[in-house]
C-alpha cells in the first residue's frame, strides 16, 4: 500500500482500491480476533496503520464527499493513529479499528455505486466448534420450498444458535451450499446437520421424515406467547410466496397445531427467515428450564 500511488489513480479506480485494503485488512482483525495471534503481528503494523490514516486523511480533503463523510474519514484516521501509537495491540483497539474500517469502507462503495449487498457482509466468529453447541435433542425443522439462498442461510443461522438438532430440506429449497447461503449462515452450514429429504415418502427407497410431533408456523394459528411448545418435534416453516403446502399444514393439524406471530403493522407480516428466527428463540427458551 502506497499513498502516493493510490493518489495517481482515477478516483473511481482509487476508491475501489481503498475500499478492498480496507476490506482486507477488516478481515485480518476478525481473524486474529477469533484466535490467539495479537493484532499488532496480524500484518496491521504500525506503519501501516499510519498508511491508512495518510489515506482516511486524504480521503477528508475530497471535497466530492458529503461533510459528514469527511468528518467520518477524519474520525477513522485519528482511529488509525492512535492505534499505531499503542502498536495495535489492545483489544479495545481492535474492536476500534474495526469499526473504523468498517464505516470508512462503507462510505467508499456508496460513492463508486458498489454497495455491498447484505449478503456479502463480513464477520470475525470465523470457524465454527461443533462442540460448542448446545442441542435440544429432537428440535428439528423442515424447510418446505424455501426458494432464497439468503433465507436458507439465514435460517440455518437461526436454527443453530438457538440449538436445533437437524435442519431438513425439501427438493425445491434453496441449494445450503450455495455462496449466498453459506455467507449468509455464517459457518452454520458446516456445524449444523443437514438433510435433503421429502416430508411425505414418494417410495420405498425415498423414505418420508420421521417426523413425531409436527407444528407449522404458519398463519391462523395459536399467539406464539399461547403455543405449548414440545420438548421434542418437528417444526414446518414454508415458501415465502406460497406458504405450507396443503398436505404439510394437514398433517400440522392433526398433531400440534399452527404457530403464528402477532403482527402490529400495516404490512401484518414478515419475512420468513425473520419469522423463524423469532419462533425457534420461543421454543428453545420454553424447552431450556
Amino acid at each position: 500500500m502506497n499513498p502516493d500511488k493510490l493518489e495517481k489513480l482515477p478516483r473511481n479506480q482509487k476508491l475501489r482500491k481503498i475500499a478492498k485494503i480496507f476490506t482486507e485488512a477488516e478481515n485480518r482483525i476478525c481473524q486474529a480476533a477469533s484466535g490467539s495471534t495479537a493484532i499488532g503481528t496480524a500484518g496491521i503494523d504500525a506503519a501501516g496503520l499510519m498508511g491508512f490514516a495518510a489515506i482516511a486523511l486524504a480521503l477528508a480533503g475530497d471535497t466530492l464527499f458529503s461533510r459528514a463523510a469527511r468528518d467520518e474519514f477524519k474520525n477513522a484516521a485519528a482511529v488509525f493513529e492512535k492505534a499505531a501509537a499503542r502498536n495495535a495491540e489492545s483489544g479495545s483497539d481492535a474492536a476500534e479499528l474495526r469499526r473504523a474500517l468498517n464505516g470508512a469502507r462503507h462510505l467508499l462503495l456508496a460513492e463508486t455505486g458498489r454497495s455491498q449487498a447484505d449478503w456479502d457482509f463480513t464477520d470475525g466468529d470465523g470457524l465454527l466448534d461443533p462442540a460448542r453447541r448446545r442441542v435440544f435433542a429432537g428440535m428439528r425443522v423442515y424447510l418446505e420450498d424455501i426458494r432464497s439462498p439468503f433465507n436458507v442461510g439465514a435460517m440455518f443461522r437461526s436454527a443453530e444458535s438457538f440449538g436445533a438438532e437437524k435442519i431438513f430440506l425439501s427438493a425445491f429449497c434453496a441449494d445450503p451450499n450455495h455462496v449466498r447461503a453459506r455467507r449468509t449462515a455464517m459457518g452454520c452450514v458446516e456445524v449444523l446437520p443437514w438433510e435433503c429429504r421429502e416430508l411425505f415418502a414418494e417410495s420405498k427407497d425415498a423414505p418420508g421424515i420421521e417426523h413425531g410431533p409436527v407444528f407449522a408456523l404458519e398463519t391462523g394459528g395459536f399467539p406464539l406467547s399461547e403455543f405449548s411448545f414440545p420438548r421434542s418435534g418437528l417444526l414446518i416453516a414454508g415458501s415465502e410466496e406460497l406458504g405450507i403446502s396443503p398436505r404439510a399444514l394437514s398433517l400440522a393439524d392433526a398433531s400440534l397445531g399452527r404457530v403464528s406471530i402477532p403482527c402490529y403493522g400495516a404490512k401484518g407480516s414478515l419475512n420468513v427467515s425473520v419469522a423463524f428466527g423469532i419462533v425457534m428463540q420461543a421454543w428453545a427458551q420454553a424447552i431450556s428450564n
